[in-house]
């Protein structure tokens, strides 16, 4: 009889017709106020029904005193063509700090699904309240874009001079929208500055866009800048405008040290008065453009593919002692990471140029000192953890099991950080030669979310992708959240991947299919 560590490899799950990258800009028009004094400051919350549940995937930004929104954080999905994807649009008053909808906070609600929205381009809906009734006279308009062409991002840097001043005891508070022009010549907001309060000569924050949520990659699409003074009050007063195109902000900006310069002009005042200049110059200080490599990229370039095993060693998997435990070395049949080992690691060892895997381990108290360890070598070396082929990961598994503590918590990050360490080195050089991918085994819920969210930010700008392997029945909906799939994974501070780097998979569903 064969082992059955090594005889037994899973059917893969049947493909998809596959996915495109779609991106909805969100407004809402006439929303109720909470009270005669004040406005809303209202927030767009995104949910989408996977898994006979309904999951927020994204939000967008809090706009302060705005019954009119237009927000410029895009929500990114993937559609599937062949999946209903149904969508619930939640605006709600993220006043005195609320970061959900309640009774009190709730503005309304409307339900569609991704294909309609797709189909139509834009979607203008009622808001509904709780009750089914409408919300007065307010809407909700949903614009879709599939998201195509370059992966690229750029960094760009804004600062401007001797704007006018708008307020009477005090300076203007400064900021800029940026729109570009759509096909059908209505201008979708792509960009909104932070406020630079009573200064007339603000430098504004560096910050990173797509190219295609700037310009949808094209370099001539008309780009059209604004810039108001910020009124507590919603009603912000107009300073000036420009207009320009990523190309020409690119020449302007090609050599070191060369910065581009726009009059801000207001419209009105150049028609008016007949010695009008312009009401202050904005400057571009810096354009970069930021090269994302997807993973063909680097293996049509010739990178050798190096991947890392890291295995969960938490106290939630189990006493290996017990019969149920997902550790329970039986000489009977082999155990759920010893089966899920042998499935996905004998796919990538096919891949991997010299078949010798460092393998780690992570969540468990290790000899001599027994103190926890999330990032320790499975054959006790941290000098060469490297095993030879998977089964030499499966042998040092089966030895490393008896010598350790299973405890916790389930913090991913170190491992992550760690794969990402060479692959930042890598990076550096200019000539990446390796891929890194990063094949984690895990039962469940991770401890150190947001570090995790971070880690893999980090990552996704990195020759580097990760693999995770849900073993058992736990609830993974953290991992279906790093997977990145419903929409872009976002650190705690808001910045998103660069691409799409996780892939989740529930082992359990190799099983079903394999059956």
């Amino acid at each position: 009889m064969s082992d059955p560590e090594m005889g037994w490899v899973p059917e893969p799950p049947a493909m998809t017709l596959g996915a495109s990258r779609v991106e909805l800009r969100v407004s809402c028009h006439g929303l109720l106020d909470r009270d005669t004094l004040t406005k809303p400051h209202p927030c767009v919350l995104l949910k989408l029904y996977s898994d006979e549940q309904w999951m927020e995937v994204e939000r967008t930004e809090v706009l302060r005193s705005c019954s009119s929104p237009v927000f410029s954080r895009v929500l990114a999905l993937e559609y599937f063509f062949e999946e209903k994807q149904p969508l619930q649009f939640h605006v709600f008053d993220a006043e005195d700090g609320a970061t959900t909808p309640s009774n009190d906070t709730f503005l309304g609600s409307t339900e569609c699904t991704l294909g309609q929205i797709v189909s139509q381009t834009k979607v203008t809906k009622p808001l509904l309240l709780k009750n089914g009734k409408t919300a007065g006279k307010s809407t909700i308009t949903i614009v879709a874009e599939e998201v195509s062409g370059t992966n690229d991002y750029v960094q760009l840097t804004f600062r401007a001079h001797k704007l006018d001043n708008k307020d009477l005891f005090s300076k203007s508070d400064p900021f800029m929208e940026i729109y570009k022009t759509d096909g059908d010549q209505s201008d979708q907001l792509v960009w909104r500055t932070e406020v630079v309060k009573n200064n007339l000569n603000p430098s504004w924050e560096p910050f990173r866009l797509s190219l295609h949520s700037l310009c949808s990659c094209d370099f001539h699409r008309p780009l059209k800048f604004l810039v108001y003074d910020y009124d507590s009050s919603g009603k912000h007063d107009f300073i000036g405008e420009f207009t320009s195109t990523f190309q020409e902000m690119q020449e302007g900006t090609a050599n070191p040290g060369q910065e581009m310069q726009w009059d801000c002009i207001n419209p009105k005042y150049r028609d008016k008065k007949k010695n009008y200049k312009s009401s202050g110059t904005v400057v571009l200080a810096q354009c970069t453009v930021e090269k994302v490599h997807t993973f063909l990229d680097y293996i049509m370039g010739g990178c050798q593919i190096s991947f890392t095993v890291a295995i969960d060693f938490t106290a939630s998997n189990g006493d290996p002692r017990s019969s149920q435990s997902l550790h329970c070395l039986s000489p009977r049949q082999p155990n759920h990471y010893l089966q899920a080992l042998r499935a996905v690691g004998g796919i990538c060892q096919d891949y991997d140029s010299d078949k010798r895997f460092p393998a780690f381990g992570f969540g468990a108290r290790i000899p001599p000192n027994f103190e926890v360890s999330h990032d320790f070598a499975i054959n006790f070396d941290p000098e060469n953890p490297e095993c030879e082929e998977i089964s030499g990961v499966i042998a040092s598994y089966r030895r490393c099991l008896p010598q350790i503590q299973l405890y916790g918590p389930t913090n991913v990050a170190p491992i992550i950080n760690r794969v990402a360490e060479p692959a930042q080195r890598e990076q550096s050089t200019g000539q990446a030669t390796k891929y890194s991918v990063l094949l984690v085994l895990t039962d469940g819920v991770v401890s150190d979310m947001a570090e995790t969210r971070t880690a893999i930010v980090r990552a996704s700008r990195l020759p580097m992708s990760i693999i995770i392997v849900g073993v058992g029945n736990a609830d993974f909906s953290d991992m279906r959240l790093l997977d990145g799939d419903d929409g872009p994974l976002r650190c705690p501070r808001g910045v998103p991947a660069a691409r799409d780097i996780v892939q989740f998979v529930p082992f359990r569903d190799f099983k079903d299919v394999s059956a």
